[in-house]
């Protein structure tokens, strides 16, 4: 069979007179493929260096096909970081809300970053990487990555004015070094243990501003 006509597009083939009938996938399944690919190679090898055909290829889908459904690599990019955005908040929020105590919630944020950085495909923060490789030849999706930061900023500023810190915004810009520098050494060291030890740093910095 060739790449044009994978054994995904062509899912199931029955002869019937003579003739063989083909079922392809249906949009939202090739979509799914198409973007578990993507986010895979894209996190694994950066953007810049996954071409199409290794989409095309790791999906099961036709070039045809995939263009169909993502016009541009642009707009599977796009598709890539919403994805890594809402895969993010969705650990985020996992960790912060099992806990009660204000200042509990905060240090929830890196016992995120540690059990997230302890899996063992962590290749580190997609944003920042894929704003390095684009901020030069594609605002838009810089843009993007500026936007997932600034949501993670604001997130810190609610969590330090709950804990009744006194300049919140001042605080949570502490936590974010804190946090954005963890997420890079635990890539480099191959280790949660930046992490922790962001942790430990955060805790003492809770004391010193907190009532």
């Amino acid at each position: 069979m060739t790449k044009s006509a994978t054994a995904s597009e062509a899912k199931t083939a029955t002869k019937t007179g003579g003739k063989t009938s083909r079922t392809r996938l249906d949009d939202e399944t090739a979509q799914q493929q198409i973007l578990s690919a993507a986010d895979r190679l894209f996190y694994e090898r950066g953007v810049q260096a996954v071409g199409m055909d290794a989409i095309r290829d790791a999906a099961g889908v036709s070039l045809k096909r995939l263009y169909q459904l993502f016009p541009s690599k642009e707009h599977l990019i796009e598709a890539y970081l919403r994805h890594r955005d809402a895969l993010w908040q969705s650990m985020l929020d996992e960790h912060v809300d099992a806990r009660t105590d204000p200042r509990e919630r905060i240090l929830a944020v890196f016992d995120f970053l540690r059990d997230w950085s302890s899996q063992p495909d962590y290749r580190g923060c997609a944003f920042i990487r894929t704003f390095n490789e684009l901020r030069a030849t594609s605002p838009h999706i810089a843009e993007m990555a500026t936007h997932h930061k600034d949501g993670f900023r604001a997130e810190l500023v609610e969590l330090a004015r709950e804990a009744g810190a006194d300049a919140p915004e001042q605080l949570a810009d502490q936590l974010i070094l804190l946090s954005e520098g963890a997420i890079t050494r635990c890539a480099m060291a191959g280790s949660s243990a930046p992490a922790t030890r962001a942790r430990e740093a955060a805790a003492a910095i809770l004391d010193a501003t907190l009532n």
